[in-house]
């Protein structure tokens, strides 16, 4: 089955093609398409995802998919939060990980409460006007360190600290990412509605 992600990010691409791919689920980028990103005016994730899903799917006429992802930081109330992406932005600055991670330290900066999650919203819609959306959450718990640490992934990942494995998640082998991410942990509720709603593999 060919699903549209709505997204224009190739290393997200590759990380849910992985995911889904035991479906037999091929995604295609929408960019590929000639879609254009969606406004996500929302302050949730999962309604930006769901507005993202619906216009992939509108645009396309392809069943699609959407992940709507970002960083929540206690001692910040929740910020980056659904604006991760254009946290430097949003304060002038430009719009780059290591724009986003030097905010996110400068905000951070004399704070002793570090605790924060990477948090992921799946959806999934069959049509744009699909009344039955698939919606999963995905919730990854770490700490901000101050300084970033390691080569791999994307967006924050040199700054979160996951003490269950010792690690930056941009320290992490791709395939370990893959088993312990809140992008991992969202496709694998998504998987069991695919199977179940979708009669998917």
């Amino acid at each position: 089955m060919k699903l549209v992600l709505a997204s224009n990010n190739a290393k997200k691409l590759v990380e849910l093609q992985a995911l889904f791919t035991p479906l037999g689920i091929a995604l295609v980028n929408q960019g590929s398409l000639g879609i254009p990103e969606a406004e996500e005016p929302f302050d949730t994730f999962v309604e930006n995802a769901l507005v993202k899903a619906r216009h992939a799917a509108k645009l396309s006429g392809l069943s699609a998919l959407a992940d709507d992802s970002g960083l929540s930081v206690d001692a910040l109330g929740g910020a980056p939060g659904v604006r991760s992406a254009r946290y430097a932005l949003d304060a002038g600055g430009e719009k780059s990980d290591a724009a986003n991670n030097q905010r996110l330290l400068r905000e951070l900066a004399g704070v002793a409460d570090r605790r924060g999650r990477f948090v992921c919203a799946l959806v999934a819609v069959r049509r744009a006007d699909d009344p039955e959306p698939l919606i999963a959450m995905g919730r990854w718990d770490g700490e901000i360190l101050a300084a970033p640490r390691g080569a791999g992934g994307f967006g924050y990942d040199p700054l979160m600290h996951i003490p269950a494995l010792g690690e930056t998640v941009a320290g992490l082998a791709a395939e370990v990412k893959n088993r312990h991410s809140h992008r991992a942990l969202a496709a694998a509720q998504l998987i069991a509605q695919f199977r179940e709603v979708w009669q998917l593999g």
